[in-house]
């Protein structure tokens, strides 16, 4: 796609979903990074389901630090690589409390420096706990990176690059969850909904679908 044609792209995402909102559920930005740490490789309905009960007691790095490891496995044990993340989990909150006196930070170099934090993680919490115009490239977004022109790239990295080039400035800010959201229920990886599907104008994906 050419620069006219992205922002026409974003321009009817925005007008069809103007307030697009991330899908796990949190309190706040220290339930928020737990909830994205734990949907690596899970939906996020599995980490809602797990979370919500968790969060009732555990909504900051103190309450789940004390829980330990053992007791936070018996929240999240229907997630996938649970043993892993709960030790991560554990391991993040004592460095919340050392070294940040329990809150989330808002800058990205002490975000990663977190156990279990990657650049997409980073990315989603700079987002949506403190508003910064950062873009997490997922498997939705590498995908539709790729299939639709929109910004191609081999690796995530390579796509966030790219977006972060070609998105126009009014529509970074929620530029992720706008195509998270279209390649959830829309451009899926196995079969394409096109007729459903408000840029298929523009997309460069040729194999498009009769029907979704």
């Amino acid at each position: 796609m050419n620069k006219s044609q992205i922002a026409e792209a974003f321009r009817r995402l925005a007008a069809a979903n103007p307030d697009p909102q991330g899908e796990l559920r949190f309190q706040n930005p220290f339930t928020l990074l737990v909830a994205v740490v734990l949907s690596a490789q899970a939906t996020d309905a599995s980490v809602n389901k797990a979370t919500g009960p968790l969060f009732a007691i555990a909504d900051t790095p103190a309450k789940l630090l004390a829980l330990g490891e053992a007791g936070l496995r018996r929240y999240i044990q229907t997630i996938g690589l649970y043993n892993a993340k709960a030790k991560n989990l554990i391991a993040l909150c004592r460095l919340l409390l050392e070294r940040h006196g329990g809150e989330v930070p808002r800058e990205r170099p002490a975000l990663e420096a977190l156990p279990g934090v990657g650049r997409k993680t980073a990315n989603v919490v700079l987002n949506i706990a403190f508003g910064q115009p950062t873009i997490a490239v997922d498997t939705h977004v590498f995908r539709l990176g790729n299939r639709t022109g929109l910004a191609a790239g081999n690796t995530p990295r390579a796509v966030e690059d790219r977006l972060e080039e070609r998105v126009p400035a009014a529509f970074k800010r929620h530029a992720h969850h706008w195509l998270i959201l279209h390649g959830r229920y829309v451009c899926k990886a196995r079969k394409p909904n096109c007729p459903r599907c408000p840029i298929a104008d523009l997309c460069r994906y040729k194999a498009k679908t009769a029907a979704g």
